[in-house]
């Protein structure tokens, strides 16, 4: 078994925000929903791999009336603390704030959270 992709939630309207957040802070790239489902809005994002392998994905899904997982969360791995450090350097000089108060607390891992633009918690992870 294997994950296909985690889903989160946005307000009507919320895509461009999304976009600023999943696609810009994160680097995932944007991918066009199927025909079948591009009428309910929202967008995608996969992240791939040095051989374009999808090693990451996210729905960002609208929802009405929309409330934000605020404990609930993606956690993405990246493949250094380098990486991670970039990543959350980013997010900062997008405007996100980044909460590095539990990097050492997984074993093994340094990690930092933040929110979405709509408020969904994320989690941010790599190798120690």
């Amino acid at each position: 078994m294997r994950l296909h992709h985690v889903q989160v939630a946005c307000p009507p309207g919320g895509e461009d925000d999304a976009r600023r957040f999943y696609a810009d802070g994160l680097g995932m790239t944007e991918v066009e929903k199927p025909a079948d489902l591009r009428g309910r809005g929202g967008a995608w994002f996969r992240s791939y791999d040095a051989d374009r392998a999808v090693v990451a994905e996210i729905h960002v899904g609208v929802e009405d009336p929309f409330a934000p997982a605020r404990k609930a969360h993606p956690a993405f791995v990246l493949d250094t603390v380098a990486d991670l450090e970039a990543t959350a350097e980013r997010l900062v000089a997008a405007g996100h704030e980044v909460d590095w108060s539990q990097r050492t607390t997984f074993a093994g891992h340094q990690r930092f959270h933040t929110f979405d633009t709509h408020g969904n918690r994320v989690e941010v992870l790599a190798p120690a």
